[in-house]
């Protein structure tokens, strides 16, 4: 297994935040990006998640709302890749794949475009 700190799995994951195109991260108002080691229940099934309501579902956000979250895992992440280079391109994967959910893209439809 890949091995990374904390700190240094943050970095990773704003640096790829970093490269996504400005089309995809201009609409991402009241989101929040978290990195959390494991899932509540511990397993290494769930590389990332989101945490909201996407924008499809939703009304206009009040004053005072809580920020939605996308949240990457780090040890699952690192669990299933076996270089820098792979574990960059799973972050992105993640990334691309939890803001889809954030604008309201399912999973089949993910599938279909190959991000899933």
């Amino acid at each position: 297994m890949l091995q990374l700190d904390s700190d240094e799995f943050e970095r990773l994951v704003i640096d790829e935040l970093d490269l996504l195109p400005d089309d995809m991260v201009d609409g991402l108002d009241n989101l929040i990006f978290v990195v959390e080691d494991r899932p509540e229940d511990g397993t290494l099934d769930v590389l990332g998640l989101y945490d909201g309501v996407a924008l499809t579902e939703r009304g206009q956000y009040g004053f005072g709302e809580m920020p939605d979250r996308i949240i990457l895992y780090r040890e699952p992440l690192l669990a299933i890749c076996e270089s820098f280079d792979e574990l960059r391109d799973q972050i992105h994967i993640t990334l691309v794949h939890e803001i889809a959910h954030f604008y309201g893209i399912d999973d089949d439809r993910l599938h279909d475009l190959g991000w899933a």
